[in-house]
C-alpha cells in the first residue's frame, strides 16, 4: 500500500508451491468437477485460456451454479503452479470453511458483545494474511472479511503462518465488499478505513461500539469506493524516512489500538 502500508514480499511468488501441490490443489477437469460435486471448500478454479471443450463447458456451468470462483489464466501460470498433467485446469482448495458474516454479527450481539471485524481489501500475500489472522485472533477479532477476487488464498501456507489462528478465527468471503460495508453499517457497525489518505491519526479518532476495520492492498491501498463508504478514515503516523509499513504490522498497530479502547 502506498504511503504507510505494504504487503510486498519478494519471496511470495515462489512460496511453497511444492507443498501446495501436495495438499492444496486438485488437477484435471473431471477431478475438479467431482470436487465441486463433493462440496469441497474451494478458493478458486483456474482454467487455461482458450479451452472450450464440452468438459470445460460443464465445469464452468457447474462453477456458476455452485458459486465457485473461477478464472481464465495463461498456460504459463498453470505450468508455474504445477508440472503435473493438469489438462488445463487446477483447483486451489481452501484450508478453512468460509463463515456467514451475518451469523458472526448475530452471534456477537446475542452474546452481549460489540462485534469487532476486520476487512482486508485485496491483501494478496499469503504470509501477510496469516500473520494478520494471528494478530486478529489474539486480539479477539470476531472475523475476517475478504473479497472473492484479488485476495490471498486461504491455503495451508496461510494456516501455518497464522500459527493455527485460522482454526479459531472465522473467515468470510464476500463477492462485493461495497455491499458488505452497507451490511455492516445497517447492522450498527462503524466502519473505519486505515489509510494514508486520512487527515486524522488513528490515535485521535473516536472508537466506540461495534467496529469494522478495513486494511488495504499492497499496491493501491483501500479502493476509493470503499473509502467513500467508510464512516471514518484514520492513518498511522509516520516519523521516519521510509514511507511504508508492512500491512501485517500496520494491521497489528490498528487492531490493538481499537482493542486498547475497548478494554
Amino acid at each position: 500500500m502506498r504511503g504507510f502500508l505494504t504487503d510486498r514480499c519478494p519471496e511470495s511468488k515462489k512460496l511453497n508451491t511444492t507443498a501446495m501441490e501436495k495438499t492444496d490443489m486438485i488437477y484435471g477437469t473431471r477431478a475438479v468437477i467431482e470436487a465441486i460435486h463433493a462440496g469441497k471448500e474451494i478458493e478458486k478454479v483456474m482454467i487455461q485460456s482458450g479451452l472450450s471443450n464440452d468438459l470445460i463447458k460443464e465445469l464452468i456451468t457447474l462453477a456458476r451454479e455452485k458459486q465457485v470462483p473461477y478464472t481464465f489464466v495463461p498456460a504459463e501460470k498453470l505450468k508455474r503452479l504445477s508440472s503435473k498433467n493438469h489438462q488445463g485446469v487446477i483447483c486451489l482448495l481452501s484450508s478453512v470453511s468460509y463463515a456467514s458474516l451475518e451469523n458472526i454479527i448475530d452471534k456477537a450481539f446475542s452474546e452481549g458483545r460489540e462485534p469487532f471485524l476486520l476487512m482486508l481489501d485485496r491483501v494478496t500475500d499469503v504470509r501477510n494474511f496469516g500473520a494478520i489472522a494471528r494478530t486478529a485472533e489474539c486480539a479477539g477479532v470476531d472475523g475476517i472479511v475478504i473479497g472473492e477476487k484479488g485476495s490471498a488464498p486461504v491455503t495451508s501456507d496461510a494456516m501455518k503462518t497464522s500459527a493455527g489462528a485460522l482454526n479459531y478465527l472465522p473467515v468470510c468471503r464476500e463477492k462485493d465488499l461495497k455491499k458488505t460495508i452497507k451490511l455492516l453499517r445497517d447492522s450498527g457497525i462503524r466502519v473505519i478505513a486505515c489509510t494514508e489518505k486520512a487527515a486524522k491519526n488513528i490515535y485521535d479518532i473516536e472508537i466506540a461500539g461495534p467496529v469494522a476495520l478495513i486494511m488495504g492492498s499492497e499496491e493501491d491501498g483501500i479502493d476509493n469506493a470503499l473509502l467513500r463508504d467508510a464512516d471514518e478514515l484514520a492513518k498511522i503516523p509516520m516519523k521516519g524516512k521510509i514511507g511504508s509499513l508492512n500491512v501485517s504490522v500496520a494491521a497489528g498497530i490498528a487492531i490493538y489500538e481499537i482493542l486498547r479502547r475497548r478494554v
